[in-house]
């Protein structure tokens, strides 16, 4: 399991098990928050607690960051799928270094056609060193 939060402790998240990949998005959004993402399902993989502000971006996502510090914690579905699950990503860069170091970043182009680009070695370290 890894474990993130904010940097007031308010808001904190969880990830059961090892994320197989961060995404790293230039969507107009994601580019200006400088999350890596890591995606799950709420209360399956990932449960998310503690008080948070919410922008709302279109009909599809609400991105939740902590009112005290600001920090960005994670993104959530405004709907549920078919199926009755809701999808969610948490923000990578609140977990300790350690635990997520090694996971590889994939780079998505939300910001012309949301395809996704050939990986290139990068994992979540090197963002931060």
């Amino acid at each position: 399991m890894i474990e993130g939060t904010c940097h007031c402790g308010a808001v904190r998240w969880q990830f059961d098990g090892d994320p197989e990949r961060a995404t790293a998005c230039n969507c107009t959004v994601c580019r200006r928050y400088g999350a890596l993402w890591a995606y799950g399902c709420e209360d399956e993989d990932v449960r998310a607690s503690g008080p948070t502000h919410v922008y709302v971006r279109g009909a599809r996502m609400a991105f939740h960051f902590c009112p005290v510090c600001g920090c960005m914690a994670f993104w959530r579905a405004q709907t549920r799928d078919a199926s009755g699950r809701r999808r969610i990503a948490v923000n990578l860069r609140l977990a300790e270094p350690a635990a997520v170091g090694h996971v590889p970043i994939d780079h998505l182009d939300g910001l012309h056609d949301f395809d996704h680009l050939p990986r290139d070695g990068r994992r979540v370290a090197d963002y931060w060193y």
